[in-house]
């Protein structure tokens, strides 16, 4: 028996809850996984893992054992990737989370431009805009919006995100120009489902003062594409994240309303598991990563 694979299968099946997710996530298959485990209860002569059709659990046991091998294996792992760091090389695999948004616009490139800098490093980049858990989701880092609460997570404050309201010309020629804040209550939106609350509120900033709107979203979607397909139509106006629309408006099919006011802008931060060692290739990509992202246009350092 190949007691580090077995640990290691030990160790994502009860992270996962499922020997087919950990199966998946180890690159092997269930009846691998399977085959590791019990020889593992065979080694230590105690049942490990309480089966059942839909979840499995570990024994008291197991929840031991589990808590004595998880930092080991996080130490053999940091100290043979440092190996490599010393050797001049750094790979492997970096599993990471960010919204959708900014993944699509910007944060792929920054992905590909450390990859061309280390072709050793195999990325998984997973945009959607649910809150994960890092450890049994098997993430090393993960873009978030507002500060994590209720995690065992290290996080890194990478800036605030702007919003801004924002409507193509043609829709401002169709529909007239908006003067004041009050103004907005009485035009259809499109909105991501995160800019305003469950009673239809947008939170305007013109300096100190803030503006509470109860407003009318005509289409409320968790997709940057559809959003911004919206908007260059002209069929809505809307808020957006800067970073969205920074080529756009910067080409003029985008302008923007109210120019003096901001939507509430919202805090960001990188974030990975503090029951993990962070591995070379974690901390090489965050110090490669957060000036870039501190950098992208509608990322702030003042809230």
């Amino acid at each position: 028996m190949d007691l580090t694979l077995a640990l290691r299968a030990f160790l994502r099946t009860v992270e996962r809850g499922s020997m087919t997710a950990a199966a998946r996530d180890l690159a092997v298959s269930q009846p691998a996984i399977s085959k590791h485990l019990r020889n593992l209860e065979a080694q230590v002569g105690a049942r490990l893992l309480e089966r059942s059709a839909r979840l499995v659990r570990p024994t008291q046991q197991g929840q031991r054992l589990y808590a004595a091998c998880q930092p080991a294996l996080a130490t053999i792992d940091a100290a043979l990737e440092d190996a490599r760091t010393e050797a001049g090389r750094i790979e492997g695999r970096l599993r990471l989370h960010a919204p959708a948004c900014i993944g699509a616009a910007h944060l792929h490139r920054i992905v590909a431009a450390f990859q061309a800098e280390n072709p050793r490093v195999t990325v998984d980049l997973v945009l959607d805009n649910r809150l994960i858990d890092l450890v049994y989701e098997d993430y090393d880092l993960a873009l978030r919006y507002g500060r994590p609460h209720g995690q065992d997570v290290v996080t890194r404050r990478l800036g605030w995100v702007r919003r801004i309201l924002v409507a193509a010309p043609t829709y401002l020629a169709r529909a007239g120009g908006i003067d004041a804040p009050g103004q907005i209550a009485d035009r259809a939106l499109v909105t991501t489902t995160s800019a305003l609350d469950d009673r239809n509120t947008l939170v305007l900033q013109h300096g100190r003062e803030t503006l509470s709107l109860a407003v009318r979203p005509a289409l409320r979607t968790n997709s940057a594409e559809v959003l911004l397909a919206e908007l260059r139509a002209g069929r809505y106006m809307g808020p957006v994240q800067h970073l969205l629309v920074a080529e756009d408006l910067a080409a003029g099919h985008l302008v923007r309303v109210l120019p003096a006011y901001e939507v509430r802008s919202t805090d960001a931060y990188l974030v990975y598991p503090s029951v993990r060692h962070m591995r070379p290739v974690v901390r090489a990509f965050t110090d490669f990563a957060v000036p870039r992202i501190r950098a992208i246009e509608g990322i702030s350092h003042a809230g």
